[in-house]
């Protein structure tokens, strides 16, 4: 059994693994495994080439093609088409390992151990990391005991909490968010079940939802047809539940408070303690995204929205807030609150040295 990592885990985990060894995630497609590698190893300026070695037919594709050296008569390999030519160390991504062919294996197993593709070294530092499916509803090749020990092995099984604060920071519509935050459910279901008994029922994932917000951000109502799109993207179920929310979202976004509260503060007469702790909850992964541009009114308006708590009592909404914030993963939130504002670090202190307590 794998150990499981979460995203700041896994992040973690791709930052301090040497290039000579092997990593191999598992788990269900769409939860973002290609994209959190992409973008890491972004920072770093290495390029990192995918293939879905499930989809693949010939080995050729990722080995190169066969010809005959003409001055030895040898056969050899032609590089393939993404071999690096400039040297530098390179990212290859194998994903749906455990779904490719007997003879894209036998391709893989060298360059496991030796970074070595049909006789051609990989550039030195280059890395390789791959990915498996596992589930009932996947076609999977049983893998040979000595290619997995040549990974380190992960299930990657990111949480709710991270995908709320990746959403944030990649702008996903502030609707999809909302829904998620209430129903964890609908974001990495392992057994919805459509109506329709059809043998290609369709369900949600993090890719889907993301195909939503880009579908739903430009309108501002959302109609029957919309929905009827949008079940075509994560299932029926899903999507008649996103309705059903669309009518008991909040009148007041997070954007709203924080970036000009005295005109929005009125619509925050109606809550109770619930309603504060899920604003909150929507606070704190707002202010995980890039808003740098606009500090000075964002801690300008959340210093009035603590007051605001305070004034009207809501003392747990604040002790809440001051939870959150020591929480690891909103560590640039409590440095954009507790650092850049003294009045903000003076209104949680109390709350954090309970906490500490």
């Amino acid at each position: 059994m794998a150990i499981k990592i979460d995203v700041p885990e896994l992040i973690e985990i791709l930052r301090l693994t040497p290039s000579e060894q092997n990593i191999m995630l598992i788990g269900k497609h769409g939860i973002g495994k290609s994209q959190i590698i992409t973008e890491f190893y972004k920072t770093k300026r290495m390029k990192v080439i995918a293939f879905f070695l499930g989809q693949m037919s010939d080995p050729g594709d990722l080995i190169g093609l066969m010809y005959q050296d003409k001055k030895t008569g040898h056969s050899e390999f032609l590089p393939p088409y993404w071999w690096p030519t400039d040297n530098k160390p390179i990212v290859l991504f194998l994903d749906e390992l455990n779904r490719a062919r007997p003879e894209i294996l036998q391709s893989v197993q060298d360059l496991t151990l030796n970074k070595t593709l049909a006789g051609k070294k990989l550039p030195k530092r280059s890395i390789v990391i791959s990915a498996v499916n596992e589930g009932e509803e996947y076609q999977l090749t049983d893998l040979d005991p000595a290619l997995v020990s040549r990974f380190n092995l992960y299930e990657f099984a990111p949480t709710v909490e991270d995908w709320l604060l990746w959403a944030n920071d990649k702008g996903i519509d502030e609707r999809v968010i909302a829904f998620i935050q209430k129903h964890h459910q609908f974001l990495d279901p392992e057994d919805i079940e459509d109506s329709l008994n059809t043998g290609l029922n369709k369900t949600p994932d993090r890719r889907a939802w993301e195909k939503v917000s880009n579908l739903i951000k430009p309108l501002k109502e959302i109609n029957d047809l919309h929905i009827k799109i949008i079940a075509g993207i994560v299932g029926i179920k899903a999507a008649m539940n996103f309705k059903k929310s669309l009518a008991t979202t909040f009148k007041v976004s997070p954007g709203q408070i924080l970036l000009n509260f005295d005109k929005y503060k009125d619509k925050l007469k109606s809550f109770k303690l619930q309603d504060f702790i899920f604003l909150n909850e929507q606070i704190m992964y707002w202010l995980n995204g890039d808003n740098a541009a606009q500090r000075k009114a964002v801690l300008t308006n959340f210093h009035k929205y603590l007051v605001h708590l305070k004034k009207v009592k809501k003392t747990e909404a604040i002790a809440h807030i001051a939870s959150m914030i020591e929480n690891a993963k909103f560590e640039k939130v409590a440095s954009l609150l507790l650092v850049d504002s003294m009045e903000i670090m003076e209104e949680l202190t109390e709350y954090i040295s309970n906490i500490q307590l």
